[in-house]
């Protein structure tokens, strides 16, 4: 996990985030930033120019920059930024900054203040995935918005915000999903996600298709894949999902779960046979792990074989 890139994207429209607020989008739409995937290539013309699939803003005349502010979907510890100027090759900003701010509830944009800086003015290149890692300082701050401002005009595709969520304790009561990610659950090691990233088990909402989920490449050998995930808190896990939605010829055949916490590791799911293109709830209660605080599960499946979510339901323990 040293790549900040493998954290998710608390801006990303797929987990709840939103651009509130763009001074100019004359000829693209700010939305565009935090749309899920790659930015895709167009050769149409429209009224006011060529279609460009990102946020793109008129040339400037007067001194001054463009700026674009995204509500993250949950508050967070940011450690890195991706500015991407795919198909800019043209019309990018030569440089960029972001801030960051901490704001209570849903503000109006222009009540937004007390911004600091994350990334001081960097230069950007062209068509490009241009890649930044926050300074330690700036990693430690909790923030709720992000403001990317572009000097000193141009377009961007996307703009990814990667870091590790840290949503309101009071908002964490009841029976929860411990690993959602926007419950604070992030992924911290994986055996293979060839075809599909592990975070996307962590995402909210049923799956939508097979690329929308976990899956790891045919496995050659004895061995088998699995997760790791360190939950919201310590807590007690009461039931567990297992969803292979969309997953028909390409299944796990056996999956187990173990929860580990500072009493050592429990077992929450013994090994268990899976059914394809099936959601599967498990009750924990009976188990040898019922009652006891974990703070990170383990999901093995046999040998290998996509998932599309994981849920871990329980409720936070007083240490968590």
């Amino acid at each position: 996990m040293t790549d900040f890139r493998n954290l998710p994207d608390l801006a990303a429209r797929a987990l709840g985030g939103a651009v509130v607020h763009a001074n100019d989008e004359l000829f693209a739409e700010k939305e565009n930033l935090i749309k899920p995937g790659p930015a895709q290539r167009s050769d149409d013309f429209g009224h006011k120019g060529k279609v460009y699939d990102g946020w793109e803003t008129r040339r400037r005349r007067t001194p001054g920059s463009d700026h674009a502010i995204v509500r993250l979907a949950v508050p967070g510890r940011v450690h890195g930024v991706v500015v991407d100027t795919a198909y800019f090759a043209g019309n990018y900003p030569p440089y960029v900054s972001v801030e960051g701010a901490v704001v209570d509830g849903y503000p109006d944009p222009e009540a937004i203040v007390g911004w600091f800086p994350l990334l001081e003015k960097v230069a950007v290149k062209g068509d490009c995935e241009n890649a930044f890692g926050l300074s330690d300082e700036a990693a430690g701050r909790r923030i709720t918005h992000v403001r990317l401002t572009i000097y000193p005009d141009g377009g961007v595709a996307r703009f990814r915000v990667h870091g590790v969520a840290e949503p309101d304790p009071a908002l964490l009561t009841g029976t929860i999903d411990l690993a959602a990610l926007e419950n604070g659950g992030v992924v911290t090691g994986c055996s293979d996600a060839f075809y599909g990233s592990a975070t996307q088990l962590l995402l909210p909402g049923r799956a939508r298709s097979m690329g929308d989920g976990w899956e790891n490449a045919r496995r050659r050998d004895d061995g088998n894949d699995f997760v790791e995930v360190r939950l919201a808190g310590r807590g007690v896990v009461r039931r567990l999902e297992l969803d292979t939605s969309y997953f028909v010829g390409n299944a796990p055949g056996w999956a187990s779960v173990t929860g580990r916490g500072p009493d050592g590791d429990v077992d929450l799911l013994p090994r268990t046979r899976l059914q394809p293109d099936t959601r599967h709830v498990f009750v924990v209660e009976g188990t040898a792990g019922a009652a006891t605080p974990v703070e990170s599960v383990r999901l093995d499946v046999f040998p290998d074989g996509g998932m599309a979510r994981l849920r871990v339901w329980g409720e936070l323990v007083a240490a968590g």
